[in-house]
C-alpha cells in the first residue's frame, strides 16, 4: 500500500476518532441517573450487561433520570424480566386504573415509600381519585364518602396490608367488582410494588425538592 494511501487512512480513523469522541461526549450528560445509597451511574461505567439493558430502555423511551433506573441497572436481568411483567399488571390488565392506584398508593403508603407515593399522587387524581380521598390515605385514615366501588378496593387492599388475612365479606364484594381474575392481578400488582417500593426505600431514593412529604409516619 502506497505512503499516501496509509495517510490517508490515518487521516479518516482521526477524524473518526474525533468525532466518535465528540458523539459520546456530548451523549454522556443525558446519562444522568439518580440514586442514594445506589450511587448514580455513569454511562461510561456500565458493564455490556448494563450497557445493553440502558440502550434497550432509552430506546424505549425511558429516562436514565427517572424512577427505579438506576436500581435496575445493578441488576438487569431481573429488571428486564420483571418489566412485562409489571407492564401488564399496571396498563394491560382489565381492572379500572384508579383502582389500580388505590392498591398501588396503599401499598406505598405501608412500606412508608415517599418517592412512589409522590410519583403516583398526581396519576391517582388522573384516574379520578378525589384530593379528599388521597389525603386520607396519606394520614393513615379511611376516606369518608367514598363511592361504593372504591370502598370495595380500599377495604379489601387496606385490610390486607394490615392484617395479612381478607375477611369472607372483603373477597365476596372484591369479586363482585372486578371478579377473581381481577383479584389476582391486583394482589399481584400490590406485590410488584412491594418489591419496587422497598427497593426505594433501601435506597433512601431522593425526592423532588419540595414534594408534599405525606408518608413519613407508620400508618
Amino acid at each position: 500500500m502506497s505512503a499516501s494511501m496509509w495517510t490517508k487512512l490515518l487521516c479518516a480513523g482521526a477524524v473518526g476518532a474525533i468525532i466518535g469522541g465528540a458523539v459520546v461526549a456530548t451523549a454522556a450528560p443525558e446519562f444522568n441517573t439518580r440514586g442514594n445509597r445506589f450511587r448514580p451511574l455513569t454511562y461510561a461505567e456500565l458493564t455490556s450487561e448494563q450497557r445493553a439493558f440502558a440502550d434497550h430502555e432509552i430506546a424505549n423511551g425511558r429516562k436514565p433520570e427517572t424512577g427505579p433506573f438506576n436500581i435496575n441497572l445493578r441488576s438487569p436481568q431481573m429488571a428486564a424480566l420483571a418489566q412485562p411483567y409489571s407492564d401488564y399488571l399496571r396498563f394491560k390488565s382489565p381492572a379500572p386504573r384508579k383502582y389500580k392506584e388505590i392498591a398501588i398508593m396503599l401499598t406505598s403508603r405501608y412500606w412508608g415509600g415517599q418517592y412512589v407515593w409522590y410519583s403516583h399522587r398526581k396519576q391517582a387524581l388522573d384516574a379520578g381519585l378525589s384530593l379528599a380521598f388521597i389525603t386520607a390515605m396519606a394520614a393513615g385514615e379511611r376516606p369518608a364518602n367514598m363511592p361504593a366501588d372504591e370502598a370495595t378496593v380500599y377495604d379489601f387492599c387496606s385490610q390486607l396490608l394490615a392484617t395479612r388475612q381478607v375477611s369472607d365479606n372483603n373477597f365476596k364484594s372484591m369479586a363482585g367488582l372486578v371478579g377473581e381474575r381481577g383479584i389476582v392481578d391486583l394482589v399481584a400488582l400490590m406485590g410488584q410494588y412491594t418489591g419496587l417500593t422497598m427497593l426505594f426505600v433501601v435506597d433512601r431514593y431522593p425526592v423532588p425538592t419540595g414534594a408534599p412529604d405525606e408518608v413519613n409516619k407508620p400508618m
